[in-house]
């Protein structure tokens, strides 16, 4: 009996390990997404500024 206990608190251990990985990994992901889409939006931003630089006024 009393290694059924240890192994299941081995793998709730493990488990629960597991989940932290996951979690640290979905934040990271949130943040590089919203990080990528801010600056693809500022160098958007700098393109349509340059081109209307290059086109001439009317």
């Amino acid at each position: 009996m009393n290694n059924l206990i240890l192994f299941f608190n081995e793998f709730l251990s493990y488990i629960l390990l597991f989940m932290v990985i996951i979690v640290v990994a979905a934040v990271a992901m949130f943040f590089g997404i919203k990080r990528r889409k801010a600056q693809d939006a500022k160098t958007l931003m700098a393109q349509n500024a340059a081109e209307n630089e290059m086109q001439p006024d009317k």
